[in-house]
């Protein structure tokens, strides 16, 4: 496995787009966006100096607006990762399960500027490991099983955060997000 701290996550768009401009000396850095997504604010975070990868595309709107933001304000294409919302929760960003295949046509077919690379759940948390694994880990599998299938092309797997990241790298992940076990919680 490789380790990089090359790659930087982070949530909030203004943030991001701060932090961007204030280490954008420091070109080594590969911003991923890993925050909840809307539509209006597509614009501003293709505005991003060495944004890298956006791990949270859920509908045709959001990859719609960030594939016209990168034609206008970036350069080559830009990663993204499709937000599957594997536990079903209402309050949970991600789309369906049975919409991801529809989903990554749409950005494969009509949006030219953005390159899909993979797949991503946050999924319920405090999963008790005692029961087996992570139910919304094995729906996301499924997801990526049947993308690479349609496509012919391997994909990563974005799951797992601080509190279960070496059981998602068990199941397979290749992507995790562990920012409070290395900077805490937020204040």
């Amino acid at each position: 496995a490789v380790v990089s701290t090359q790659s930087t996550g982070e949530n909030y768009i203004n943030e991001l787009v701060e932090k961007s401009r204030s280490l954008s000396n420091l070109t080594d850095i590969k911003w991923h966006f890993i925050g909840n997504l809307q539509k209006k604010n597509c614009p501003k975070l293709t505005t991003c100096k060495n944004l890298s990868v956006v791990e949270t595309v859920d509908s045709e709107k959001v990859a719609r607006a960030l594939n016209n933001g990168w034609k206008k304000n970036g350069e080559g294409s830009l990663n993204v990762f499709i937000q599957v919302n594997t536990s079903r929760e209402e309050q949970k960003s991600g789309c369906m399960p049975e919409e991801t295949v529809s989903l990554a046509n749409f950005i494969k077919t009509e949006c030219e500027v953005l390159s899909l690379k993979g797949v991503m759940t946050i999924g319920a948390f405090g999963y008790d490991w005692s029961q087996g694994d992570n139910p919304d880990f094995v729906e996301l599998l499924k997801c990526h099983k049947e993308l690479c299938d349609h496509f012919g092309q391997d994909l990563e797997i974005s799951m797992g955060m601080s509190d279960d990241f070496v059981k998602a790298i068990e199941m397979g992940s290749t992507n995790v997000r562990v920012g409070s076990k290395i900077f805490g919680a937020r204040s």
